[in-house]
């Protein structure tokens, strides 16, 4: 075959995924459709123009559906259900309390940042700053501190972990679907998440100087209900503490291979296993709230679990048609040729940043490039177990590349702290753009030293 022949064959896979792309991003941000649903009519869409019958195009869509919903619904749910008990018993300000004695209150910027990063491990990042808006006025009331700077420490804090550490859904989705061991996403997350964080803040001092924004301004904001937490420390960092616990000690400490030790260790320490124990433990220390206030919290935690869920698993379903088409064999093809060797840690982020700031959601962001990547992973040198996480996090760091006036965050962020639009992306906008950037540079350094 000829060069002139071929050309054909190289472009039309991927013309037809930028189309499929591209519908997703105006459906999701213009015609505001569900992404589940835009998910799934871009996978049909793929499918049926890239030359698969209908019956192949729908098996693919329903087999990988279920598949990832198979590998990360018991996740996102007992995630979920962590997350709605530390919100509603208080136990995520005794946490941020918590972080503020242990960095001092001459540090709050940076305290505020280490508690946004512990809450939403397991608690959404868009409900973490409604629960601790509050205490960013109070901390800027009582410790002389910049609304700014706080806002930006607490908002980034937040959003970081969100994209980076399990068991928050989008990256437990792109492990599964690179086939990353969770474990190991979560130590090394936890590592650039770190690094990250430290640099926001740092960038959050300087914005609260350079953009003040007086105190006054944040009054007539809306005001979550109070809370009187009636929680030990102790008992507010349980249901994350333990199941990371498990799950680290699974991946890192997994014990003799064939012995009941390890059939044991790998049992427990497995997500779904970890997660459940968590959740099991949350509703135990919430307990005084009465049954059926629990099972209000229950069921709103499903309920949000549910849309969780679906979204994730029509990116699944889009990487199922993906991997049943030629696209994989003519993207390896194509990027085998550009031989970055170990900056190839690169691609993934540069694809999730692309979908980020064109759609607005990071877990869409972060599923749809896992499903887009899994099947090239070989060929882009990224298959060995270490580089697997990185990808991961590459991705992640991707997703948070950058928040605007298309995510919802944006505006939970914006209006809970009295910003207007022009504000948000000098303080929101722009912070999000560091902390990807930090985020990748960190990575390719690790791929660099790790391997």
């Amino acid at each position: 075959m000829t060069l002139h022949t071929r050309i054909p064959v190289i472009i039309t896979p991927i013309i037809l995924l930028l189309l499929a792309i591209a519908f997703i991003v105006v459906a999701t941000t213009r015609w505001k459709l569900p992404p589940f649903l835009t998910l799934l009519i871009g996978a049909g869409f793929y499918g049926l123009a890239s030359g698969l019958s209908a019956a192949e195009t729908l098996a693919a869509i329903t087999g990988g559906l279920g598949k990832t919903v198979g590998g990360i619904g018991i996740v996102i749910a007992c995630g979920c259900v962590i997350g709605a008990v530390l919100e509603r018993t208080g136990a995520a300000m005794v946490m941020a309390q918590a972080v503020l004695r242990v960095v001092g209150r001459t540090r709050a910027v940076l305290a505020m940042g280490l508690t946004g990063g512990i809450v939403s491990v397991p608690v959404f990042c868009d409900s973490g700053y409604v629960v601790l808006a509050p205490l960013v006025r109070g901390m800027a009331r009582g410790a002389k501190q910049s609304v700014a700077a706080l806002a930006v420490a607490l908002s980034m804090g937040l959003y970081v972990t969100h994209c980076l550490v399990p068991p928050t859904p989008g990256p437990v989705a792109a492990a599964e679907a690179v086939r990353a061991d969770l474990g190991r996403v979560i130590g090394l997350g936890l590592l650039v998440a770190a690094v990250v964080i430290g640099v926001v803040c740092w960038f959050a001092v300087w914005a609260g100087r350079r953009w003040p924004i007086e105190l006054a301004a944040t009054e007539t904001t809306t005001e979550t209900a109070a809370v009187k937490p009636n929680v030990s420390v102790a008992v507010a960092f349980a249901p994350i503490v333990l199941p990371m616990m498990l799950i680290a000690w699974r991946s890192f400490f997994p014990g003799t291979p064939g012995s009941d030790g390890a059939a044991l260790v790998a049992a427990i320490g497995h997500p779904n296993v970890a997660l459940m124990l968590g959740a099991l433990l949350a509703l135990v220390l919430a307990r005084r709230e009465g049954a059926t206030v629990l099972g209000e919290w229950s069921g709103e935690a499903m309920r949000t679990a549910g849309a969780i869920v679906l979204v994730t698993g029509a990116g699944g379903a889009l990487g199922a048609v993906l991997r049943a088409t030629p696209l994989a064999d003519v993207i390896a093809t194509t990027l085998s040729s550009l031989d970055l060797g170990r900056w190839n840690i690169v691609l993934p982020f540069l694809v999730a940043a692309g979908l980020k700031t064109a759609q607005g959601s990071s877990t869409v962001a972060i599923v749809t490039t896992a499903s887009l990547i899994a099947p090239l992973l070989g060929v882009l040198g990224l298959d060995q177990p270490t580089a697997l996480a990185l990808t991961v996090l590459a991705i992640g760091a991707g997703a948070m590349t950058v928040s605007h006036v298309n995510d919802s965050y944006f505006w939970v962020v914006t209006q809970l702290t009295g910003l207007s639009v022009a504000q948000g992306y000098r303080l929101v906008t722009l912070a999000s753009g560091i902390a990807g950037l930090t985020g990748i540079a960190t990575i390719v350094m690790l791929r660099f030293v790790l391997g």
